[in-house]
């Protein structure tokens, strides 16, 4: 598993989180909302530093990643964000591996 994050939506995300180089961004499950990879749970998204890392990918000095008890929620699945550029936010998408 892994995580794919584009150009466009690493940039929303450092100018909502007021992100710098060396900052993280956290995926994770979190009960309620709906998903295409578990229902009744949706993807959640914090700036916080990681206590148990699952995984994680980095981009333009910025950490993004997923902890270990979270994993579960992918079910195996790559997690892309990409930005959709009509909303004007990040949009999730999950490919099996």
């Amino acid at each position: 598993m892994q995580i794919h994050i584009n150009d466009e939506a690493a940039r929303w995300y450092t100018n909502e989180f007021t992100l710098k180089t060396g900052d993280f961004v956290r995926f994770f499950a979190r009960y309620g909302g709906c998903s295409t990879v578990q229902e009744g749970f949706s993807l959640g998204v914090s700036n916080e530093e990681p206590i148990n890392l699952g995984i994680h990918t980095e981009k333009d000095g910025i950490t993004y990643f997923i902890e270990e008890k979270d994993l579960w929620y992918f079910d195996g699945h790559d997690l892309y964000v990409d930005f959709n550029s009509k909303a004007l936010e990040p949009v999730f998408r999950y490919t099996a591996e």
